[in-house]
């Protein structure tokens, strides 16, 4: 195989289905202002996997997850994260007192960024001790679900009564910990399911490009 054809490829294939997801979630959005900060993240993820590609070349697992996150926020952006069809179709299923969509946004939020915390602390930081970078996963998971936090506070104080779609607390004075929780729980149990997975994919990775990114 030529180095880099499988980045290429798994890179166009994410693109493309964005490209698709942000066109059907752009048209006609429930707020325009709250669609783009809801897609805000994944239009940077595009822009640093763009930046980089020819240096890094991540794990095909990694791509899926990424492609997979941005499609959550895009279907968050559509509707907020409030209105999201699917969110009272589980309200219905399970008796819930409130569309919880959000709550797979903050479980992905942890599960997502675990893997690709984890795979940056192995090939670029070149880390060996598993219990180390499983704590390191788990401390960057809560701070970049912290961080968005306070980005919503943010743009809650900057935009006052505008900000409520973005929010999407629904009245539950508990919204920003339970967030935060659905993050760490996201995070563990990426780290407890797909973490064997993962080290296949980076050892293959490896073995075919030593010079496939990191610090190699």
């Amino acid at each position: 195989m030529i180095p880099g054809h499988g980045a290429n490829r798994n890179l166009l294939v994410l693109f493309g289905a964005w490209a698709v997801a942000l066109a059907w979630s752009g048209y006609a959005p429930f707020d325009r202002a709250t669609w783009l900060l809801e897609v805000a993240p994944a239009l940077i993820a595009a822009a640093v996997l763009w930046a980089t590609r020819a240096r890094y070349r991540p794990t095909s697992l990694l791509m899926m997850l990424v492609l997979v996150h941005g499609v959550i926020l895009m279907v968050g952006g559509k509707y907020t994260y409030a209105h999201v069809p699917l969110g009272f179709w589980m309200q219905d299923w399970f008796g819930w007192s409130r569309n919880n969509y959000d709550k797979i946004g903050h479980f992905a939020q942890g599960f997502v960024p675990a893997i690709v915390a984890r795979e940056l602390l192995i090939r670029v930081f070149a880390l060996r001790s598993s219990k180390l970078i499983a704590f390191l996963v788990v401390a960057v998971c809560l701070g970049i679900s912290a961080a968005y936090e306070l980005i919503e506070w943010a743009v809650a104080l900057a935009m006052g009564q505008g900000a409520d779609e973005f929010l999407g607390t629904q009245g539950d004075p508990w919204d920003t910990q339970e967030d935060m929780f659905m993050a760490l729980v996201g995070a563990v149990v990426a780290l407890l399911t797909i973490t064997h997975w993962h080290d296949r994919q980076i050892a293959a990775l490896e073995a075919a490009d030593p010079a496939a990114g990191g610090a190699h």
